[in-house]
């Protein structure tokens, strides 16, 4: 393995490896380059300064393809290290909806708003409403226990009734039909 074709960047997934420069870009028509046949040359601008920003724009865009293979590497060895150290994508999304949580509790706004709401809770006029409302709901609690025991007498009676076994005796006969 000779030197020149050694990846020797310290940061990179691949120090120490072989890089294949046959992939290059070099020899790439770049889309919407200057001066070619269907785009002449704008005004000012000579054949040269056209070739040289030809050639600067390539190599940039070399270095772009570059740089984002170098990211997916990155990024596939930090997910292999999280894989390995048993980080999972659910974990992290609970730990960001904790830490989340815990900056929203110690925000000004809830901070503020838990004390007006304390200050709410502690009032004379909150704890009337909570009484009224509480004896409100007992008064109704009772009605309705008393309106369904009066229903229920009635269709007590109701079935007992003369009308309702002369009733339920004709169904029972055609049912039996």
């Amino acid at each position: 393995m000779d030197p020149a074709s050694q990846d020797i960047n310290l940061n990179s997934p691949n120090k120490g490896l072989s890089v294949d420069h046959a992939d290059s870009q070099s020899d790439m028509v770049v889309e919407g380059a200057v001066g070619n046949s269907v785009n002449p040359l704008p005004p000012g601008l000579t054949e040269e300064e056209a070739e040289e920003l030809r050639t600067e724009l390539t190599k940039v865009e070399e270095e772009i393809n570059t740089l984002r293979q170098v990211l997916s590497a990155k990024e596939r060895h930090a997910t292999e290290l999280k894989r390995k150290l048993g980080l999972s994508p659910l974990n992290e999304l609970k730990q960001n909806l904790s830490k989340s949580w815990q900056d929203v509790q110690t925000s000004n706004a809830y901070l503020s708003a838990s004390a007006t709401l304390d200050d709410i809770t502690h009032s004379e006029a909150y704890k009337k409403t909570q009484e009224t409302l509480s004896q409100a709901g007992q008064k109704t609690s009772a009605a309705l226990s008393t309106v369904g025991t009066a229903i229920s007498r009635r269709l007590g009676d109701m079935r007992n009734s003369a009308t309702f076994k002369s009733f339920e005796d004709k169904m029972g006969n055609l049912k039996e039909q």
